[in-house]
């Protein structure tokens, strides 16, 4: 982007994944906890199904959430 001198760059993909993707080479996944609504929060929810009950966990003791917050380790 600085070779080009460019102050923002768009793209787009065609993959998401979200609850029903099926994982082709990932085991695990560890990531911190993400916003209700956002497309990150879609990544938990197609490893494990029980994403609700972590999520709850982490809400009713205090985790932190967002990029400084606390992290977790899931398995499929």
């Amino acid at each position: 982007m600085e070779k080009n001198e460019l102050q923002r760059l768009f793209t787009r993909t065609q993959i998401l994944i979200a609850p029903g993707y099926k994982f082709k080479i990932a085991k695990a996944l560890i990531t911190n906890f993400h916003q209700p609504l956002s497309t990150l929060l879609l990544l938990v929810a197609a490893i494990t199904d029980n994403w609700k009950t972590i999520y709850e966990y982490a809400l009713n003791n205090d985790f932190r959430f967002l990029s400084y917050g606390d992290g977790c380790l899931l398995f499929l």
